[in-house]
Formats: structure tokens, C-alpha cells, sequence
């Protein structure tokens, strides 16, 4: 792994932090309130399908050696955030929300554990599981980038960016940015792949937040910093 390689993956980790730390205000007000409101907790289970991915795709079980050390540790965080927010908001959702989300939740970790056995058990080379887990981590990422789409589709609509905050549309930009230009220096375009295309919609929620911006500008309040209300306006 070459230097440049380990700053931008460093780089990488600390814009990432900022985007999965960014729902801990959401889950503070879900705590305090104890109600998960009008929440959405589907963005955190494809998160953390990502995460998981990421995290096992990095292990020197799927990659060489720890080339991907950066990617192990960013993701490995992220899981754990994306876990603890899945479990807050169990705890907190209504009888028949919680039944729904852990239904998908318990399919998730089973599908996890499948990935993960075949990829040892099935699979017995390195490009092989790397196309296995990659696939599937392309899938998850893509999908995470992708929630904000509706949120744009709001904004288109009503011209207004009061549910797309510009702090984490930035932090997808250069997040995404980074990680897109972390894989494409070892040509890993199961990393760089989704990547681009967060990079992409972090450019175009970026424009269209400074295109609707109102004059006077917007207050960034807390209600507005996460993930989930921005999926949840339509």
C-alpha cells in the first residue's frame, strides 16, 4: 500500500466519522423523547449491510494481507455506530414498526453470516471472494449514497433545502470523494465504484442546496442533521 494511499484513506476515515456520526443528534432527541416519531430506520440497515461488507471485505481473508487497513477501521466504527442506532430505535419504535424492522434487521445478519461462510467455505482464492463480497458491498454503498434522492426530489419541488442539510451533503462529497480516489489508486473499482457515484450526488445535492438556498439563510438545526428525515419528507 503506497503512502498516498494510506493519507487519502486517512483523510478518508476522518470525513466518514463526521457522515456516520452525524445521526447521533437524531437518536439523543429519539432517547429523550422516547419515540422513534417519524423516523425511517431503513437508511441504518442498509448502512450497516455496507459496513459489514467493507469491514470483511478489508480482512485479509478477502484482501491481501491488510491493504485495505484504512477501509477496516472506518468501517469497522461505522458498523458499530449504524448497530447502536438500529437497537436505540428498536427500542424506542412502536409494537408493529419494531416487529417490521427486526424482521429485516434478523434477515440481514443472516444474510451477513451466508456471505461470510461461503466466502470462506465456497470460495478459495482471493478474486473470487473479492467479487463475491465486493458485489455485495457495491450493492449496500450505492443504496446508502442513494437514500438522499429523495430529499433532492423535495428540494426540486419545493425549492426549499430544509431537509437536505448542507453539512452532510458536504461530508458525502468529500467523504465519498476520498474513498472513490482511495480505490482507484490500487484499481479496486469494488471500492471505487460506489464511491463515485456518492461523489456524484454529493455534487448535485451541493448545487442544488446552493441553487435553493434561501437569502437570508438557513438555520442547520439538529432536527434536520441526519439521514432518516431526509428519506422520510416526500
Amino acid at each position: 500500500m503506497t503512502l498516498l494511499r494510506v493519507i487519502v484513506g486517512i483523510l478518508g476515515n476522518v470525513t466518514a466519522i463526521f457522515l456516520f456520526g452525524a445521526p447521533i443528534i437524531t437518536f439523543t432527541r429519539v432517547i429523550r423523547n422516547k419515540s422513534t416519531e417519524e423516523f425511517s430506520c431503513i437508511p441504518y440497515l442498509i448502512s450497516l449491510l455496507a459496513c459489514v461488507s467493507y469491514t470483511w471485505y478489508s480482512t485479509p481473508v478477502i484482501s491481501y494481507g491488510w491493504e485495505n487497513a484504512p477501509l477496516f477501521s472506518i468501517d469497522g466504527i461505522g458498523g458499530l455506530l449504524e448497530l447502536s442506532f438500529i437497537i436505540i430505535y428498536l427500542r424506542f419504535a412502536p409494537v408493529k414498526e419494531k416487529i417490521r424492522i427486526g424482521a429485516m434487521f434478523a434477515l440481514l445478519i443472516v444474510t451477513s453470516i451466508v456471505m461470510i461462510l461461503v466466502s470462506i467455505f465456497v470460495f478459495h482464492d482471493h478474486p473470487h471472494r473479492k467479487i463475491l463480497i465486493g458485489s455485495v458491498a457495491i450493492v449496500g454503498a450505492t443504496s446508502m449514497y442513494g437514500s438522499p434522492l429523495v430529499a433532492m426530489k423535495t428540494v426540486i419541488r419545493t425549492k426549499s433545502v430544509e431537509f437536505m442539510p448542507f453539512y452532510l451533503s458536504l461530508f458525502t462529497f468529500v467523504a465519498s470523494t476520498l474513498w472513490a480516489i482511495y480505490g482507484l489508486l490500487d484499481l479496486d473499482f469494488f471500492i471505487a465504484t460506489p464511491n463515485m457515484i456518492g461523489s456524484v450526488l454529493g455534487i448535485v445535492q451541493l448545487v442544488l442546496y446552493f441553487k435553493y438556498k434561501k437569502k437570508e439563510g438557513l438555520n442547520e438545526g439538529f432536527v434536520y442533521w441526519d439521514r432518516e428525515r431526509m428519506e422520510a419528507q416526500t
